[in-house]
C-alpha cells in the first residue's frame, strides 16, 4: 500500500500526487525499517470521573477539544499522531519525515500541549464548567516502522507509556535518551529512579521544567576562526 512520504497518507492505488496533501510522486518505502524516534505520550486524568460528572454528548466534545488541541500542536512541531487511545494521544516525531532534532520537537511540543491545555481550559470552563489535567511522558530510542498498523513499534514506545503513567498532573517527563539530546535547550530536575513494569531495573527520568531558546545544540563560543581574518 503505496504510502506519502509528506504527510503519510495511505492511498490504495499508486499516485502521481498525493489525495491529502498534492505532494508529487511522494511515495514511501512500506518496507520495514529500524528508526531512531521520539514518542510522545499525552493522558487525561481523571477521565472516568469527569465522564460521570458530563453527559456524553458534552464528554465526547470536550475530549475532541483536546484531541483537536494536541494534534495542532503536534504537527505545529513536525510530529504525526498515531491515534487515539480512550483519552490519550500518541504522537511520534521522525515518522514519516525524520528530523536531526526530532528529541528537541517533541520536547518543545509538549511544553506547548500543556500550555495549550491551560488557555483550552479558560475555554471549558466557561462552556461546561469543566477542566482537564494531562500528564506527558517523552521518550527517545529505536523502533521498527514501515507497517500499515502502526507508525512505530517497539520498546522505546512502551517506556514512553510507563514514563506518562508516571508522571503527576499537568507534568511532562523526559527519557534518559531524550534528555541527553535536548539537555542544552530544557530546564529539569531528575527524579528518583522510577519503578517501571517490565523493566527489570528502575529507570531514569526528568521532569521538564521549561523550554527555552530555539535549539537544544549547545553554543560554543570558544572556538577559533580559521580563514577568517579579514572579516
Amino acid at each position: 500500500m503505496p504510502r506519502c512520504a509528506n504527510c503519510g497518507f495511505f492511498s490504495a492505488e499508486p499516485f502521481k500526487f498525493c489525495a491529502q496533501c498534492g505532494a508529487p510522486a511522494a511515495v514511501a518505502p512500506t518496507d520495514e525499517q529500524r528508526k531512531r524516534v521520539t514518542v510522545l505520550f499525552s493522558d487525561v486524568i481523571a477521565s472516568t470521573a469527569l465522564g460521570e460528572s458530563l453527559d456524553p454528548e458534552t464528554l465526547r466534545r470536550v475530549l475532541a477539544r483536546y484531541f483537536e488541541t494536541a494534534k495542532d500542536v503536534v504537527e505545529r512541531h513536525g510530529g504525526t499522531v498515531e491515534k487515539f487511545i480512550g483519552d490519550a494521544v500518541m504522537a511520534v516525531f521522525g515518522v514519516p519525515t525524520l528530523h536531526e532534532d526530532d528529541a528537541w520537537r517533541a520536547a518543545r511540543a509538549a511544553a506547548a500541549l500543556r500550555d495549550a491545555i491551560t488557555a483550552l481550559n479558560n475555554e471549558l470552563a466557561s462552556e461546561y464548567g469543566t477542566r482537564l489535567a494531562l500528564r506527558i511522558g517523552v521518550n527517545t530510542g529505536e523502533v521498527v516502522t514501515g507497517t500499515d498498523e502502526r507508525l512505530a513499534t517497539g520498546d522505546a514506545v512502551n517506556l514512553a507509556a510507563r514514563l506518562e503513567q508516571a508522571a503527576a498532573p499537568n507534568e511532562i517527563l523526559l527519557g534518559e535518551d531524550t534528555l541527553a539530546l535536548v539537555r542544552h535547550g530544557v530546564v529539569a530536575e531528575p527524579l528518583e529512579p522510577l519503578p517501571v513494569k517490565g523493566k527489570q531495573k528502575p529507570v531514569s527520568a526528568w521532569r521538564l521544567i521549561s523550554v527555552h531558546g530555539k535549539s537544544a545544540r549547545e553554543r560554543r563560543l570558544d572556538v577559533p576562526m580559521v580563514g577568517r581574518s579579514e572579516e
